[in-house]
């Protein structure tokens, strides 16, 4: 990362309502930089932006993508913009009797086990010397602190498993990496396939376009430091407690 912004940028999660409103942003802020959409589809994508497939439950693709971008370039901004909330019967549980093993591992796995996938392989692609930033999105349900509805058993639990994967890798990284920022980031109720179905009680000012949730989660990300990695925060840039 430069004084002119980030050069070398991988989007995961691309096709996504969230991810692509996250890769148009960049586009649009980084008009000069590298970047790589990853993503199980392509989708519509600007012309000088690379795409390489990637099914997140095979860490083989994870793996041989971060071996192909680290043959080119280092990485000084990585966003993982992944999540599965419903999907089908999978619905968000409201009482422990709705508890199903197979719903709650297909959560975990893409919720938090992708994104930690993504960190074994792509953040020794972060520089050593000079800033750079891994993001990933989470959500503030996956506060524990701040739960007093309740409900939603594989969805919290995924998003507070996730923040501890960040919490330990930024850590880790850390000794490696000291200007490497690691955080999660809660991008407010968004419409998308994803909220639609709970997005009724949100009042119209909280409900966001995934376009205004990238602006805001994009200006996050230039305005944090490495003294704040390992933490969790809003698209208003205050901290989601853990």
């Amino acid at each position: 990362m430069h004084g002119n912004g980030f050069q070398n940028i991988a989007i995961f999660g691309s096709h996504g309502a969230i991810g692509g409103a996250l890769l148009e942003e960049i586009c649009r802020r980084y008009p000069k930089a590298n970047i790589t959409a990853l993503s199980r589809e392509a989708g519509t994508l600007p012309d000088h932006v690379t795409f390489i497939p990637i099914d997140f439950s095979v860490e083989e693709t994870v793996a041989a993508a971060a071996k192909s971008i680290g043959r080119d370039h280092s990485l000084d901004l990585v966003l993982i913009a992944t999540g599965l909330l419903h999907e089908g019967d999978l619905q968000p549980e409201k009482a422990l009797r709705s508890l199903s093993p197979a719903h709650f591992h297909k959560v975990m796995e893409v919720n938090c086990l992708g994104p930690a996938l993504v960190m074994k392989h792509f953040l020794p692609l972060l520089p050593r010397k000079s800033k750079s930033v891994l993001a990933a999105i989470s959500a503030r349900v996956g506060s524990i602190s701040d739960n007093y509805l309740g409900g939603w058993y594989s969805y919290r639990a995924s998003k507070a498993a996730l923040n501890m994967i960040i919490k330990s890798a930024a850590i880790e990284t850390a000794r490696r990496a000291p200007e490497a920022t690691l955080i999660g980031l809660h991008p407010g109720t968004v419409a998308s396939d994803l909220s639609d179905p709970f997005s009724g009680n949100v009042t119209e000012d909280k409900l966001f376009t995934p376009a205004y949730s990238a602006e805001r989660l994009i200006d996050v990300i230039e305005g944090i430091t490495p003294d704040q990695s390992g933490r969790c925060f809003a698209y208003d840039g205050t901290e989601v407690p853990a």
